[in-house]
């Protein structure tokens, strides 16, 4: 896809909001990354993650997809298990085919998390054949 249609479909200053629900599974003590029973920073990175690859997906087509290449994520408060927390993605740029996006998260109390995410556009046959080449080495 050339950076033209890119443009036509996908543009800076869309958005995607996407509601998640802290479960007992997503905290720090059981994915590992902590000893408390809170939010785990890896599970909020892959609800941000998730979010904007799906406002992306819903741009672009078939035989194309995103893939994450960088989050800058400030982890600012804790979030306990069952608490609804809100993720924010703002596309705020398109080069080539880079997108880069600013982050927001937000639990009912307070906002919990800021930064920024890149992604690329790839193509996804292409992709997973040098997956396999990879593989295969």
């Amino acid at each position: 896809m050339t950076q033209e249609q890119i443009s036509n479909k996908l543009r800076s200053g869309m958005e995607m909001e996407k509601d998640n629900t802290v479960s007992r599974e997503l905290t720090a003590r059981v994915v590992g990354s902590g000893g408390l029973d809170v939010l785990a920073t890896p599970a909020l990175a892959a609800w941000i993650e998730n979010a904007a690859y799906e406002m992306a997906d819903l741009w672009l087509p078939e035989e194309e997809t995103t893939v994450g290449a960088n989050i800058n994520l400030d982890h600012m408060a804790p979030t306990p298990v069952g608490m609804k927390v809100r993720v924010k993605v703002h596309l705020d740029a398109i080069e080539g085919r880079k997108l880069v996006f600013s982050i927001e998260a937000y639990d009912t109390a307070q906002q919990i998390a800021g930064g920024t995410h890149t992604r690329f556009i790839v193509n996804k046959a292409r992709f997973m054949q040098k997956v396999q080449d990879k593989k295969n080495q």
